[in-house]
């Protein structure tokens, strides 16, 4: 393994100008997916970590056919757009492969759902995946999303007794779904709030890798945990988001509102005058 290339095709310039590595997102993606297999759920880990490898690679290959002098496509219509045209991008392998293991996700879940309820689930989490990676266009905008939903997430739940839970999960190696929504928080959760304060100082950044796995993850943790209107108004929410975001700039949309801007900009360095400051870069 050459290394110090490594560390350079990891290394981007932010939007002020900074320098910054993507590898806070490899390690964020491959704590993410340690923490869930310790906490006893391999299924789930093996579906995180292989969200986290698409994240990579399209965080890895994107610059290299940009240099190349290759078209890149941007954002879910630019790269489902090049998927009709015939042409996988690193994007387009994003768009299938991730609602594929959302879905395997959601399946593997304790007491499963089936058929449409399965199908929302795997939405939620293809959702959350993606639109986590949508906010990560600003130092800590993507965590303090993550964190406080993570950290809602993994609150004990007082409603069924201890022995109940565990009947209820039926073999699965979290117990029931509460129990393992509750580990898929909690794991998400660390390194989530471990990546905070280098993400804020412009020492590194979220990128795909770290971005899709943490909102893959709180996304997971909600179909095992949130009622049934929960859910379907979080998806709804999400889909919604998703679509607006192919035309609206949630950076403009921020800077616009004053209480979002406080807390968007809460933590992170001063920006110098004059720096690129594109809405969404």
């Amino acid at each position: 393994m050459n290394w110090p290339a490594l560390r350079s095709e990891l290394r981007r310039t932010n939007y002020a100008g900074r320098p910054v590595t993507l590898a806070e997102g490899a390690a964020v993606s491959a704590l993410l997916a340690t923490g869930t297999a310790l906490a006893g759920s391999r299924r789930d880990a093996l579906v995180l970590g292989a969200v986290g490898a698409l994240g990579l690679a399209d965080d890895l290959l994107e610059p290299r056919q940009r240099r190349a002098g290759r078209p890149v496509a941007k954002g879910l219509r630019g790269h489902l757009g090049a998927l009709c045209s015939g042409r996988l991008t690193t994007g387009g392998a994003k768009a299938l492969g991730i609602p594929a293991l959302a879905l395997l996700g959601a399946a593997a879940a304790p007491r499963p759902r089936h058929g449409a309820m399965v199908a929302a689930d795997a939405i939620l989490v293809a959702g959350c995946a993606n639109l986590a990676n949508l906010l990560d266009l600003r130092p800590g905008r993507a965590l303090k999303a993550v964190i406080p939903a993570a950290a809602a997430l993994a609150v004990p739940s007082a409603s069924a007794p201890a022995r109940g839970r565990r009947d209820a999960g039926q073999g699965h190696p979290c117990g029931d779904r509460d129990a393992s929504g509750r580990a898929l928080a909690i794991a998400a959760l660390v390194p989530a709030a471990a990546a905070l304060l280098p993400d804020l100082r412009e020492h590194g950044m979220l990128g795909d890798a770290g971005a899709n796995a943490l909102g893959a993850a709180v996304g997971l943790a909600a179909t095992r945990r949130a009622p049934r209107p929960v859910r379907l108004g979080l998806t709804g929410l999400v889909v919604a988001l998703t679509l607006a975001s192919e035309r609206v700039s949630f950076s403009a949309v921020i800077d616009r509102i004053p209480a979002l801007r406080a807390v968007d900009s809460w933590g992170r360095r001063h920006t110098p005058s004059g720096s690129a400051e594109d809405p969404d870069a």
